[in-house]
Order: C-alpha cells, then structure tokens, then sequence
C-alpha cells in the first residue's frame, strides 16, 4: 500500500510541478520539453528525489504510447488544406531527407566513437528523424506564426518521418545481433511500413470520422471513442507490420477533417491528454538516463549533435528539397534549422537495449545528449530564427472565445466572441458595419452589464461583442474586429495599399509608371505573383517588381484574392 500511495504522490508531483514549469518556459525562454526533461532527471536517481528506474521495457510502452497520442492530437489539427503545399516536400523529407541524414551523422558517430560502420550508422538512424511532440510544441507553444508553405511542412514531416528511422534502426539492429534477412525480406518490410500505415490510416479514419458523425453520445464520450479508435488502428497496424505511428497520424487527420459538432468536444479534450502524454513520456526518459553515465559520452555526443544541427540537417534539407521544390533559401534555412530532435531519437535508442546489441549504453546516452542540445540550440533559438530568415506572416485577431450551438450535426452555428479594440470601430452604430450576411451580433457587454444591441446602438472600444455567425464568417469578422496594433503589424508587413487580385496588371502598370513586357499587359495581378513565385502561393509570400514589394495578403484555395504594395 506505501508503494501505491508513493507512486501517486510523486506522479501527480511531478506533474503538478512540469505544469507549472510551463510557466517559467514563458518567462525565460527555456523549451517548455528540456523542462520536463530536466525535472525527470532531477527526480532521478542521481537527483534530488533518487527515484531509481532503469525499466526499458515500460519506458518502450510509455514511449509508445505518449507518441501515439501526441501524433492522434497533432493530425487532428492538420488542416487537409495544408498539404496542398506542404505534403510532397514533407514526404520528401520524411524520406530522402532522413535518409542523408541518418547516413551523414552515421559517418561522423563512426569517426568520433570509433565505431563500426553499422554501428556509426545505427546511431545515424537512431536521431535522424525529427520529432511530431518538439515540433508541435514549440511551434504552437511559442506563438510563432509561419507562413503555410514552411509551417505545413515541417508539421507534416515530423508526423510521416517515424517509420523511415524506425525501419533504419531495426534494420541496423538485426544486421549487428546477426537475424537480418535478404534484400527482398527488407524491402518488402519498408513497403510494408508505410503501405499498411497509409492505408490503414487513411481507410479507418474514413470510417471513424463518419462514425462519429452519425453516432449521438454524450459530449464527454466523444474525445474516448476517438482516442480508442486511434489506438485500435495502431495496434492493428503494428501487428500487421505497418507504421502504427504513420496510421494513427493519418487517422486523426481523417476525424479533425470531417465537420462536425463532435470536434468541439474532441479537441479540447485530446489537447489535454497530448499535453500530458509530453510531459509524462519527457518525466520517464528523464528517470530513465542516468547523468554521470552520460557525462562520458558528453564530448564525442556533443561533436555528434552539432555537426546534425549545423551539417547534416542542413544538407539534407537542401538535397530533400532545393532540386524539386520552388522553397525561397530562407525557407529552406528555416526547414534546416527546425531539425528538433525529441522523444522519438530516445524511444529509438532503445531498441538496441532490448534486442541486445553491444555497448547498447552508447546509442542511449548519445541519443539524449543530442536531444539535450537540440532542444537547447535549436528549440531556443526558434522565435528569432523565424523573425531573423523574415518566414513569420502577422497574426490576425481571432475569437478570444467560441462555441457550437449544438443546433446543427454539421457546419453549426457558433458563438463567437470579440473584443472592440480598434479606434474606426468607436461610436459607429452596428448597422453600419460590414458584417457577413449569415452573422448577427447577439449581445453586447459594456463595463460588465449586458446591452441588447440594435442597429442604432453605437459601439465603443473595450465592448464585448457576442456574435453568431458560421466558420466561414470567420475571415470577414477577424478583419472587422482587428484591433489597432494588429492593424499596424499588418500594414508593415503586407503595405498600407491592397489590391484585388483579378486587377489587371496594365492598368496597375499605368497608374504607377511601371513597365511591362508584351506578355504580361493582359495578365490578372494574382497570375503575375502566382507565376513569380511558382508552384503554390501562399499568404506572406513577397515579389519584388520595379522596387516595389508586391506581398499575397489573402488566398482563397490556390488562387490570390488580395495583394499588399509595402514600399520598402
């Protein structure tokens, strides 16, 4: 009984104290992930608490579990729309990409620890992929806002690169312990990998996204039904031989895509769960190292994790990317330097401990000590990297609050709630303001007493304004309700002039004294920068025409709706 009552006074400790961490995340600058990592090695048995754990095989279940989870959350909020800019250079990288760095760290681990080249290679693919949970962390914990093409990227690549390393490492691990199979066996289980993972992903998610469409439940059993739907599909991968991590990333995408009432009782629940299944799996791993044994390695590791953030990250990024794909260079450095590595390189290491490879210590320890300064170097540095390589696109304002109605099953309308915070907004009566058709204002609050507004009630600045409208009034509402700082981060960044999309490039020319070539007088504004910047436009992405920065300020699918004139 002491042991239970032990263990659930240090859980919820340990917990408790990681929440409140996050804090000092905020504060500091610290990755909220090396917190956690570093309160778990506090805890450990050479830290302040002496919890001694040295169980791989449960650390293995944690680990498997937690990125489950982490990968069901994080494909539940990829946007199906995002990928199509993102999803064939995310594949490329996912492939390719882990692939020339797994073999470029491998040369470098053989040098510096003189290992074997299978050895050197092993700890190549051990930490060659990036990580779903740091990089959906610090991207959304960070407030940093990319423009699509760059955060759609990296978002799918960290969801889809698990099964390249995962299939590396075991095939390395099987080649040292002496049980690797022929050319055609190995072949047949990379196909495997992502065949089923992809279309056991792709086809249950289909079915349970439309299962929770038409199934009534009580609200609370919705987020339940889908987290053990998402694990069925990745057990049954795994034991078929697929990427269980690959299926239950596409299966999240499937049900976050699929409209609904059941998303608003979905997200909000699977957030909190994701949420704790980092700081769970980041306390384990934590425990699990032991400092002075790592300090061993500390020197030849840390040679090893920088030449992957400064050498091979990069180059892979470069040969992944540059050759097929129209990136900009200070995206494809952005790509390059968002290489986090986190609990995936850790939960790999492992594998080696368990199936009995040789000096199976080494890859554990090099392994966390890679992830310590990734997290450290790269993860630190990622809000001024993003301002620094100009790939941050200005916020716009959206609902400090909103909810369904629960009228309809699908496209409901919603409660949205904004605060009046810009000047051109003070004293003007509401039926004067451009509101989508489908969207009413509800109710006011002013100095905390509610109003019910007419059309001749004038706002002021601080009202709050309650509104009912649909996700697709969204757009036209975030632009009403901008406030003034959002205004002038927004005039800096797209210019103070905006310009349809379908304005006629001769007209545009004449009135600014620019010159065009015969081809482009008859050339629509939109086609002109689609066809600069090649491929798919996105908002932020810039032309610079006769000195002037001609900036996508909106989209609508792949077609430019409205363009920005900034001066300089």
């Amino acid at each position: 009984m002491d042991t239970i009552n032990t263990l659930f006074l240090l859980s919820g400790f340990l917990i408790a104290l990681s929440v409140l961490a996050s804090r000092l995340s905020t504060l500091v600058g610290v990755p909220l992930l090396l917190l956690f990592l570093g309160l778990g090695m506090l805890a450990g048995e050479e830290g302040l608490l002496g919890i001694e754990f040295d169980d791989y095989p449960l650390a293995f279940l944690i680990g498997h579990l937690a990125l489950a989870m982490i990968l069901l959350d994080g494909g539940l909020r990829t946007r199906l729309k995002t990928f199509r800019v993102g999803f064939k250079p995310a594949l490329s990288l996912a492939t390719l990409g882990v692939f020339v760095t797994s073999a470029l760290v491998g040369m470098i681990a053989m040098w510096v620890f003189g290992l074997s080249l299978v050895q050197g290679l092993l700890v190549g693919a051990i930490v060659g992929s990036t990580d779903a949970a740091a990089v959906f962390s610090m991207l959304g914990g960070r407030g940093i806002n990319l423009n699509e093409r760059v955060g759609a990227t990296l978002e799918i690549e960290s969801g889809t690169n698990d099964p390249m390393a995962i299939f590396l490492t075991l095939m390395l691990v099987e080649l040292l312990v002496g049980d690797i199979g022929g050319w055609l066996e190995t072949s047949l289980f990379f196909l495997q990998q992502f065949g089923l993972g992809i279309a056991l992903g792709l086809g249950a998610g289909w079915l349970i996204a439309r299962l929770l469409t038409w199934v009534d439940l009580a609200p609370g059993l919705y987020s339940l039904l889908a987290l053990a739907l998402g694990f069925c599909v990745f057990g049954l991968t795994s034991a078929l031989g697929g990427s269980g991590f690959l299926a239950i990333y596409l299966t999240g995408l499937m049900i976050g895509n699929r409209p609904g009432r059941h998303l608003n009782f979905i997200l909000p629940v699977h957030d909190g769960l994701a949420w704790l299944s980092q700081i769970g799996l980041f306390l384990v791993l934590g425990l699990l190292v032991t400092p002075s044994e790592m300090m061993a390695y500390a020197l030849p590791a840390a040679v090893v994790a920088l030449a992957l953030i400064f050498v091979a990250r990069p180059l892979a990024v470069l040969v992944a990317i540059k050759p097929f794909f129209r990136f900009r260079w200070r995206e494809v450095g952005f790509i390059a330097w968002v290489g986090l590595r986190g609990a995936v390189p850790i939960v790999l290491a492992i594998f080696p401990v368990i199936g009995g490879v040789e000096n199976a210590s080494l890859y554990f320890n090099v392994a966390f000590a890679v992830v310590l300064l990734s997290l450290l170097i790269q993860g630190g540095s990622l809000p001024w990297m993003a301002r620094r390589l100009r790939v941050e696109i200005p916020p716009s304002v959206t609902p400090s609050r909103r909810g369904p109605l629960g009228i309809q099953s699908a496209d409901d309308y919603e409660m949205l709630v904004y605060r009046v915070e810009s000047a051109d907004l003070e004293d003007v009566p509401i039926r004067l303001l451009r509101f989508p058709s489908g969207a009413l204002i509800a109710s006011l609050f002013r100095d905390g007493v509610m109003l019910h507004p007419k059309g001749s009630t004038r706002l002021c600045r601080g009202d709050t304004v309650c509104v009912i409208g649909r996700e697709d009034d969204l757009p036209a509402l975030n632009r009403l309700f901008n406030g003034d700082a959002t205004l002038r981060r927004q005039s800096a960044f797209f210019g103070a002039f905006n310009f349809d999309g379908e304005a006629r490039l001769g007209d545009i020319a004449d009135a600014y004294g620019l010159t065009l070539s015969p081809g482009e007088q008859e050339m629509t504004l939109a086609e002109f920068i689609a066809l600069r910047v090649g491929g798919h436009p996105v908002v932020g992405d810039d032309v610079d025409w006769h000195g002037i920065h001609w900036v996508v300020n909106e989209m609508d699918g792949d077609r430019i709706t409205r363009v920005g004139l900034r001066l300089y």
